[in-house]
């Protein structure tokens, strides 16, 4: 019965995924009249060739089979849901261009599953570590309990879901196509391991094609989904600097991972610091506060290692720095060449050798040698500095 009616098209449900099938997302006239009128009001206005918009709205009215989609819609596995479910994403709402209607694989309540969640984003040519920070971010947000939402794509997107499964946690993979296909297709088992402990989720009907528009399109939904969209890498051109623009369209916040300032993978990481105010996250500790509500995931500030010669007073800082490290100064030279009175020199001595700083031998003295390990490296480097 292609292009002919079904008594699908009174349900709002089946409306809506007629809709989905005849125009593409973002469809401004489409859209003011579901907002006001409703999905079958809108299939109506399309099917009496009275809708607004060019002829576009009526190009695929002949192929349209409602019962045959449902029916594709049901072999796939697939879910309908639409704004007024329990389950519908009400972030979805604060789009001005919100889906017809949304397709879940999945058998976990989506709306809960994004309710606390990250966008974690970037180019799909990858460098080495660029994936290894995306599947650490991925695993650390999935071991405090957060969702990463992403696209699936090769590179970053991938890297993030894997990091997510890898820790047993929850994460959505919002596809630009038909979910009776895995796209892109070598990703076929990573999609199947998605939907089974989080949800596979999208925009256009069974059947639908992974079109260029589809993905910008696409990028919206992912960015509204989370509280916060973390950018991994990015080239100048990257698809995934539209999803931080619509994140910051919605006035949600944004982070940009650094990268090697040699790295166009990293350019765009750079520019989103550089020209918006996107916040530079080195870890996932930042991504959690920078996703978090008021208050919430704030860790402690970081703070250099406390190092022995941090507690030491103006006079014994000024005999530790101007000690030598391979002579030896009798303490008259000391005395000199740190500014220091003779009186005050046999104090500050004293303590600076029982915190391990300075070591004498026959009354004259040097820097200590460094303990092993890296607390002793640290210190080796600072007396190096400190000697110039």
């Amino acid at each position: 019965m292609s292009g002919g009616r079904s008594a699908l098209e009174r349900d709002e449900r089946w409306a809506r995924v007629a809709l989905s099938y005849l125009v593409e997302p973002k469809h401004g006239p489409t859209l003011r009249v579901v907002a006001d009128e409703g999905g079958v009001a809108a299939l109506a206005a399309i099917r009496e060739r009275r809708a607004a918009g060019a002829g576009e709205v009526y190009v695929r009215v002949p192929g349209l089979d409602l019962e045959a989609l449902a029916a594709a819609v049901r072999a796939a596995g697939l879910r309908v849901l639409v704004p007024g479910d329990a389950e519908w994403p009400t972030q979805l709402d604060r789009l001005s261009a919100p889906p017809y209607c949304l397709y879940v694989r999945s058998g976990t309540d989506v709306a809960a599953l994004t309710e606390r969640s990250v966008a974690v984003v970037g180019s799909r040519a990858a460098s080495e570590y660029g994936l290894r920070v995306a599947a650490e971010l991925g695993e650390g947000l999935a071991e405090r309990g957060w969702t990463v939402v992403s696209g699936a794509a090769f590179g970053i997107d991938a890297a993030a879901h894997r990091g997510a499964l890898a820790a047993d946690g929850a994460t959505v993979a919002v596809l630009a196509c038909g979910l009776d296909r895995a796209y892109p297709r070598a990703h076929e088992r990573l999609i199947r391991a998605v939907a089974a402990t989080g949800a596979v989720v999208g925009e256009v009907p069974p059947g639908a094609e992974p079109l260029r528009g589809r993905f910008l399109a696409r990028n919206r939904l992912i960015a509204v989904l989370a509280r916060a969209t973390v950018v991994v890498e990015a080239g100048l051109r990257s698809g995934s600097l539209s999803t931080a623009r619509e994140a910051r369209d919605h006035l949600l916040p944004v982070g940009a991972v650094p990268g090697p300032v040699t790295s166009t993978t990293s350019a765009g990481c750079h520019e989103l610091v550089r020209e918006t105010d996107a916040v530079l996250v080195t870890d996932v500790a930042d991504v959690v506060e920078l996703a978090g509500r008021i208050g919430e995931g704030l860790g402690p500030a970081r703070r250099p290692e406390a190092l022995p010669s941090d507690a030491l007073d103006p006079t014994e800082y000024a005999v530790w720095a101007a000690a030598p490290v391979r002579r030896w100064f009798p303490p008259e030279r000391l005395a000199a060449a740190s500014g220091t009175d003779p009186a005050r020199l046999p104090a500050a001595l004293a303590v600076l050798e029982v915190l391990g700083l300075l070591e004498q031998s026959d009354g004259r003295w040097r820097k200590a040698a460094p303990p092993a390990g890296r607390d002793g490296e640290r210190r080796g480097r600072e007396r190096a500095w400190t000697n110039g």
